[in-house]
């Protein structure tokens, strides 16, 4: 999921802000790009950035609402654009993680770097996971048990996700999801 500037007119100030953010924030790590990177490189004066956005715990959420919304619009797409069945979860997925831009998961990053000075982190990344759980259900077989199994490939993601940040490639990340979705899916036919 690549994050280039999607307009050909200049954004408006917050939208820079938001924007160069994000890609700092994902790359390089909350913690370790600070305000002033910020406001250089999004080119808005001081006063400007903290009009729009009073203090960097600010800026947090906002990212984290901006990449939320713009990682799930992606996924549910990606989902559609591999056939909308549970065989375009691993497709999708190998999409976002042989993404040259690919730094893992924002919101697992993020727990891991604020949960214990910013909690409000853990249940905006909660929320993500529940909405990323949703679109995975969407795409699996009917049952009683489909709000279950899309828990289940959820965490397989995540698993994946975190495997392929360590790897010189995801492929033994995507191997592994596809073995557990495809035990999942079956395990799923013979229960009903």
């Amino acid at each position: 999921m690549t994050s280039g500037n999607d307009s050909a007119a200049p954004p408006a100030a917050r939208d820079r802000i938001l924007r160069t953010a994000h890609d700092l924030f994902y790359r390089d790590g909350v913690r370790a790009t600070g305000i002033d990177r910020v406001i250089a490189e999004s080119g808005v004066a001081k006063l400007t950035f903290y009009r729009h956005f009073p203090s960097k715990n600010d800026l947090i959420r906002a990212y984290l609402d901006y990449r939320h919304a713009r990682w799930i619009g992606w996924f549910a797409d990606a989902l559609a654009r591999h056939g909308g069945g549970p065989d375009a979860i691993v497709p999708a997925v190998g999409e976002w993680l042989r993404d040259p831009a690919y730094r893992g998961c924002a919101f697992i990053n993020s727990v891991g770097e604020l949960a214990g000075t910013l909690p409000e982190v853990v249940d905006i990344a909660r929320a993500h996971k529940a909405d990323m759980t949703a679109a995975i259900a969407t795409v699996l077989p009917a049952s009683r048990r489909r709000g279950k199994l899309a828990q289940t490939v959820a965490l397989a993601i995540d698993g994946a996700i975190v495997r392929a940040q360590f790897d010189a490639t995801p492929d033994a990340a995507l191997e592994a999801l596809k073995r557990i979705v495809r035990a999942l899916l079956q395990d799923q036919g013979g229960r009903g």
